[in-house]
């Protein structure tokens, strides 16, 4: 239930911090498969008590990964998609830069290789 505002770096860190974890993957993949559910349905579904999984949502919810809704007397969980982008949005970018380096070196030696034939 943050609303906490990162740098670009700093939210990409904290997103990739809290998938670090498997049991937090396990946490969001089932908040993306059921949709808006509390702590303590969720904890009926992983090996680890109601205690654990809402330490675990505190993380995911600083990272902006799900927002906490109250409901009633229950905080009502869902994955929030916009930080998750904003993610793959910069491993893709990683991954071209990569590609645009890995092509340089290709074209480098590929032409070190034909002038070494002369």
């Amino acid at each position: 239930m943050t609303e906490e505002r990162h740098s670009p770096g700093e939210a990409v860190d904290s997103v990739l911090g809290a998938l670090a974890d498997p049991m937090r993957r396990q946490l969001l993949d089932l908040l993306a498969a059921q949709g808006e559910v509390s702590a303590t349905t969720l904890a009926e579904r992983v090996p680890v008590s109601r205690q654990a999984v809402v330490k675990h949502l505190a993380v995911l919810d600083a990272a902006g990964l799900v927002s906490g809704t109250r409901v009633g007397r229950e905080v009502r969980y869902a994955v929030r998609p916009a930080a998750l982008d904003a993610t793959a949005r910069w491993m893709a970018a990683l991954a071209a830069d990569w590609d645009r380096r890995l092509a340089h070196i290709k074209r480098v030696a590929e032409a070190a290789e034909r002038d070494s034939r002369w």
